[in-house]
């Protein structure tokens, strides 16, 4: 699979398509049994209360897989992706109810790099609060 986007048509200041990605209880259950992650912070509310979080929270790998996803949506090849990094900022509290936790996600690109290459900076967004700092993806366009 290759870059579905040409360097030649990518300026710094392009915008990529925002997502919202729910995060729901349900949702982080079945991310802790593919990741091996069981922290209780992850899935039992009276422990995190215990532990001085307001609540569940999502796992971090999860929120920055989630926020990933906005620049390998755009790129059309996660293989295009040659780094990536975030720093965890506010954890994504996600209620016990039916709508549980929203992630919103935008990006542009920060700078047009050597060998086809752009960084693209991505905010996240959870209850009005950002929840990943510094978040930054490097990637290798057509």
């Amino acid at each position: 699979m290759a870059a579905k986007v040409s360097y030649a048509d990518v300026e710094v200041g392009t915008e990529l398509l925002a997502q919202s990605f729910p995060v729901l209880r349900e949702t982080l259950v079945r991310y802790a049994g593919a990741s091996g992650d069981f922290n209780p912070i992850h899935w039992n509310e009276k422990f995190a209360v215990e532990v001085g979080l307001p609540n569940v929270i999502a796992h971090g790998m999860f929120t920055m897989a989630e926020a990933a996803r906005v620049v390998t949506d755009w790129v059309g090849d996660p293989g295009a992706v040659v780094e990536y990094s975030v720093r965890f900022t506010k954890p994504v509290v996600v209620p016990n109810d039916d709508e549980g936790a929203l992630i919103e996600v935008s990006g542009k690109v920060a700078a047009l790099l050597d060998d086809n290459a752009v960084r693209v900076d991505l905010t996240a967004v959870s209850d009005g609060q950002k929840v990943l700092g510094m978040a930054r993806a490097v990637v290798r366009l057509a």
